[in-house]
């Protein structure tokens, strides 16, 4: 096994190669925000929030990143709704799995992120962040899958569990889960020839 020096490469060559393996069309730009994102979360506090009072790290809920972008002014509100938004895409493809554990669903998660980046297109100044956003939104369960296949791959995550990977194809309707049912023979027959074509 090679020794990975460069994660921006890293990501890039493994984004890509996600890409193409669930056969995923997508202008460019996302796939790059995509690696982006994965170099971002790489370092696991940037999932968190610093707390002013403590100088810690402090857990902050969807919910809650939601409410403060609407009370703030055009710039702060971007960058809440991206961060939401970035939250809600990572979590759903990598930990989409312990999230049907929770009291909030992944369904929720895909919501709010979907909404987030849809409301972040409508507003940001430059036409290809603003094109990259509303692709992601309009597309972002086949993105959450994108994530999905990296975890699974990298092994970040394990899916044997296959009640597991049925729930989250009959809540997300994710293509990702749906072809893995069927490569295990665990579809009904009409489900199965559908995604042979």
């Amino acid at each position: 096994p090679e020794l990975v020096l460069d994660p921006t490469q890293f990501f890039k060559e493994t984004v890509e190669d996600a890409f193409v393996s669930l056969k995923v069309n997508s202008i460019p730009q996302v796939k790059s925000y995509i690696a982006s994102l994965l170099n971002h979360f790489m370092i696991t506090d940037n999932l968190y929030e610093m707390c002013e009072q403590s100088g810690k790290r402090k857990s902050v809920t969807l919910a809650e990143l939601y409410l403060e972008a609407n009370l703030l002014d055009d710039r702060l509100k971007e960058e809440q709704l991206k961060r939401l938004g970035d939250m809600s895409l990572y979590l759903s493809g990598f930990f989409g799995d312990s999230l049907k554990r929770k009291i909030v669903d992944i369904d929720y998660y895909i919501s709010i992120g979907g909404s987030a980046y849809g409301s972040l297109s409508t507003i940001v100044s430059e036409d290809l962040a603003a094109r990259i956003y509303e692709n992601i939104a309009e597309n972002f369960i086949r993105y959450v899958d994108i994530l999905t296949y990296i975890a699974q791959r990298t092994n970040v995550q394990t899916n044997e569990d296959l009640l597991r990977l049925y729930d989250r194809y009959l809540v997300t309707g994710s293509e990702l889960a749906k072809e893995q049912l069927a490569e295990k023979g665990l579809l009904n027959a009409q489900i199965n020839k559908q995604t042979k074509n």
